[in-house]
Order: structure tokens, then sequence, then C-alpha cells
């Protein structure tokens, strides 16, 4: 018996659409996620090949389909081209948490596009998902993260060292959190 695939919500804000993301936009993800400006506080490779953008449009399917989180591609409004992403990782639903991330090709940085997508996307967590607590794990040196997380309410917890380790180095992280109660 084949297992049905569960619907992808789409959400929509004033400028924006974040839907699902296929191997259709993996052109348009490649546009950005070959930046090493986009990637630099990642954890990822810059990609290099269409076969980069097919793998991580992979895994944004199988972490849907296993229910450990959920990407949105994010659109504006009227036009269907990918210039970013963000969405939940690392969802632990025993616990009711998610992880956060997000980002956004460099032609929109500050537009408010990755701030507005953010709330989005927390107000769905907290909203439908039964999320309790979201968190957001930032490298020190990504002051522009860190500022988006704290205008939407995120409060630093501490300093996770030696954290991950990606592109051949352990990185320190710090982690925030937002609680639902805090939330609104």
């Amino acid at each position: 018996m084949k297992q049905k695939k569960s619907v992808f919500p789409v959400l929509e804000t004033k400028r924006l659409k974040l839907r699902e993301v296929t191997h259709e936009d993996a052109a348009d993800m490649l546009n950005y996620m070959s930046d090493p400006e986009v990637v630099r506080h990642i954890g990822l490779e810059r990609f290099k090949s269409l076969e980069d953008a097919k793998s991580e449009i992979d895994w944004y399917e199988t972490i849907h389909k296993e229910g450990s989180g959920m990407r949105w591609g994010i659109t504006l409004k009227g036009e269907d081209q990918l210039i970013g992403s963000c969405g939940f990782l690392n969802r632990a639903k025993k616990h009711f948490r998610a992880e956060i991330g997000t980002e956004l090709s460099r032609e929109y940085w500050g537009t408010g596009i990755a701030s507005e997508a953010f709330q989005a996307v927390i107000s769905t967590g907290f909203n439908h998902m039964q999320l309790e607590r979201i968190e957001a794990l930032i490298e020190p040196l990504n002051i522009a993260s860190q500022r988006l997380a704290e205008k939407h309410g995120f409060v630093k917890e501490g300093l996770l060292r030696k954290y991950e380790y990606t592109q051949g180095k352990f990185d320190d992280l710090y982690m925030y959190s937002l609680l639902k109660e805090e939330w609104g």
C-alpha cells in the first residue's frame, strides 16, 4: 500500500509566498547557494552543481516526510523564482520543539524579506505544529542572523562550544530560543 503524501502548507505574507521546494527550483537554489557569502555561516559548502541543489531539495523532502522538519521556499508574490528558504529542522515532537533556519539570496539582503518569512514560519510553528519552543543555533560571527532572531523575541541562552563539525572545523554556536508564551 502506497503511503499518502502529506499536504505541504503554503504560507502567504504581504510580499511573499512560502511553498514547497521541488527539483524544478534547483537552478534558482544553485544561484544563491553558490554564493560564498550566503553559505558562509550555515555549515554548508558552496554549491557547485545542480546535483548539489537537488541533494538539498531531497533532504527537504526527507525531513518533511519523516516529520523532523519542514523547509519552505521563499518566493515573491506573483513570481515563482526561489530566492531563499526558511523552516524547521531537528524537530523533536516528543518535546514540542524545533530549530529554525533561513538563508536568502544576497540580492534581497536588507529588504525585510528574511524577517517576513521568519515571522510566518514562527507563527506556523506555534499555531499549527504545536511547538512550545523554537531554537536558533547561530555562529558568533553571524551578526545579521543574531539581529533577526532578537528582532523576533528570541533570547540568547548561551554559547555551545565546538557544537558542530562542519567543513573540516569545529564551530561554536549561540543557542537562541523563543517560547510560545513569549511570542506575539
